[in-house]
């Protein structure tokens, strides 16, 4: 393999699928290359910008053309495109969590969002952050999945009094996977947005 910046972002997601995200390291990155330090040092300068490139590379390979024509639909696949390619690489939503990341890959996926928006009629204003609100409802899904957490661990009970909601709520709080309730929130949103440019189109 030819040692080079893609190369380099590559063999960094090999080690993150590996190692995880904390045992990430330029070090561990030029150990799986078989190269020294610096080589990968001249490719990604550092560390961070590394992380800038692995994120981006996540996100490469979107095919605007296979998309479905209605609006609503085309939300829907760019929010599940979008956590498939997440779910992808261990510790991924968390990678990209911490990060602010203007590489061409994560411009595509941003722009086909928020065109898809603009062209439903929607102003500027909402089609961005509605595109915000889509993408850090996957991430933050995305993110729990991947530490293993579900909520409320099993056995664990409320007490009547001081948690009336939860004591209510107690059977559905870890129940369905994480897709379902992946799911269940972007149908959410899309409701909220369907309303939304109801009154907008009054």
């Amino acid at each position: 393999m030819a040692i080079d910046r893609a190369a380099v972002v590559e063999t960094a997601l090999d080690v993150l699928d590996e190692l995880g995200l904390d045992k990430l390291s330029m070090r561990a990155v030029a150990d799986k290359l078989g190269v020294q330090h610096n080589t990968v040092r001249w490719h990604v300068q550092n560390k961070p910008r590394l992380l800038v490139l692995m994120s981006d590379a996540i996100f490469a390979g979107l095919d605007t053309n296979t998309l479905p024509t209605a609006w609503e639909d085309r939300i829907r696949a760019l929010a599940h495109w979008c956590r498939r390619a997440v779910l992808a690489h261990r510790d991924a939503a968390r990678l990209i969590a911490g990060l602010s990341t203007t590489e061409t890959n994560t411009y595509r996926f941003a722009d086909a969002m928020i065109q898809t928006l603009l062209d439903a009629g929607f102003p500027p204003r909402t089609a961005a952050w509605a595109n915000w609100t889509v993408f850090y409802l996957t991430l933050g899904i995305t993110q729990e999945q991947q530490a293993g957490t579900a909520g409320t661990p099993d056995g664990v009970t409320f007490d009547d009094a001081e948690f009336p909601a939860l004591k209510a709520a107690s059977a559905y709080i870890t129940a369905g996977t994480f897709d379902e309730r992946f799911d269940f929130a972007l149908e959410m949103q899309v409701t909220a947005l369907k309303a939304e440019l109801a009154r907008i189109e009054g």
